[in-house]
């Protein structure tokens, strides 16, 4: 669209966050502008679609507590397909990577991991999550790694009190046009200009003044939604300066979790639906074969491996995975797939992660990064909610109570 250069609100970032922001004022008559810098809307969440062989979710991926999440309903409406099958977590094999009697004692140090997790969710101090798994256990690196996947980061860096307050249903189904492709959907109507990161914000006077590089953008509120790895980073300059936000935003960071698709081109020789680990000892990837019945091999790595290998590339990824796939599945078999598309989210320099956790002693931080800032400026995103962080439906509540607190404190005035 063309440049707007006066509305009624910025919102800043067109994520599930900024999107369901916008949604919200539009419907209450408000000229609403989403000013984005990338060159499309959906943020962490992203769908890619066409040359493949079905979506692939290269951000988020699954419709978390499914039975009260908003985008449910949103994708009805939308005409998407809801695939409600058992996640591949739930039913993972107990024969790959494991020997006789080892699943069963893995699933033993889980669950004592998670019931003293639980049990101390409300002690005080706020300790790290490392601190609730079983003095010298066998499985501390797979339980480290599966942090890896939920949080993006190792247990020693995860706040209890955070995990403790999250709610899960334990409901979780994909799109099966993929989750970055309805969120995008949702937002196609919506007023966006792309390719405007901004580089400051001026709440000092009577209106938000946002710069940008096709402009400045005049508002009588702002509503910001940018992933918290962004604003501890200084990237956007507030004027006055809001150190109390960027404090908060330093200890509730992103972690980081990429993935890496395999294309089969025999998928016939690979189990359908078949979660595994690649390795129990060390840090690793999991796999997910044939999601959905699609002849691909979705690749979840986390924390410092998905770090490292960034640091390498695209060839570091596809070379761990090969060999941890081979060990399980052969080297015939992995002979016939090929890499189709791998992420880099930490290099991104719109996200510089994946999603938020806090960081022990910081939960409350949460609450800190939400308030707003007097009665023009605002903020929403998953790591603004103290129950549904790092998830799209949890940036998707927050981007509409954002826009109610707009809404109560910015009514419409005609002609304004």
């Amino acid at each position: 669209m063309s440049f707007k250069s006066e509305v009624d609100v910025a919102v800043i970032g067109a994520g599930a966050a900024g999107l369901a922001a916008a949604h919200e004022l539009a419907a209450a008559g408000m000229d609403v502008l989403l000013v984005e810098a990338r060159a499309r809307i959906g943020g962490r969440a992203w769908t890619l679609r066409e040359g493949q062989p079905c979506a692939l979710d290269l951000g988020c991926g699954w419709l978390h507590s499914a039975d009260v999440n908003p985008w449910l309903q949103i994708a009805g409406e939308l005409g998407f397909t809801i695939d409600n099958s058992t996640p591949p977590w739930a039913r993972r094999s107990r024969d790959i990577g494991f020997a006789p009697g080892e699943y069963e004692d893995f699933s033993r140090a889980a669950d004592l991991f998670w019931d003293r997790l639980e049990a101390a969710k409300d002690a005080e101090p706020d300790a790290p999550a490392s601190a609730f798994v079983e003095a010298g256990s066998r499985w501390i690196n797979l339980l480290e790694s599966i942090s890896t996947y939920y949080s993006g980061a190792a247990l020693d860096r995860v706040s209890t009190r955070d995990i403790g307050r999250y709610v899960d249903t334990g409901v979780n189904w994909r799109v099966v046009e993929g989750y970055g492709a309805l969120i995008a959907a949702y937002g196609a109507d919506l007023p966006v200009v792309f390719n405007a990161p901004v580089s400051a914000i001026d709440h000092s006077g009577a209106r938000v003044k946002t710069d940008t590089p096709r402009g400045t953008i005049s508002a009588r509120a702002a509503i910001v939604t940018l992933p918290t790895n962004v604003l501890a980073s200084g990237a956007i300059a507030f004027r006055p300066a809001l150190d109390e936000k960027l404090h908060a935003a330093s200890h509730l960071p992103l972690g980081l979790a990429d993935k890496l698709f395999f294309r089969m081109h025999r998928p016939e020789d690979f189990p359908k639906g078949v979660h595994f680990f690649g390795a129990i000892d060390r840090p690793t990837a999991s796999y997910d074969v044939r999601p959905l019945g699609c002849p691909i091999l979705e690749c979840y790595f986390g924390g410092s491996l998905a770090a490292d290998l960034e640091k390498g590339g695209a060839a570091a990824f596809e070379s761990l995975a090969r060999k941890q796939l081979t060990k399980h599945l052969g080297a015939d078999v992995v002979a016939n797939i090929t890499p189709i598309a791998c992420t880099f989210w930490q290099n991104d320099p719109f996200a510089r992660g994946s999603y938020s956790h806090a960081l022990p002693g910081h939960a409350d931080e949460r609450l800190v990064l939400a308030a707003p800032v007097g009665d023009r400026l605002f903020f929403a995103g998953e790591a603004c909610s103290p129950e549904h962080f790092s998830t799209a439906h949890g940036a998707y509540m927050t981007g509409i109570e954002a826009a109610r607190q707009v809404i109560a404190r910015t009514p419409v005035v005609a002609g304004a």
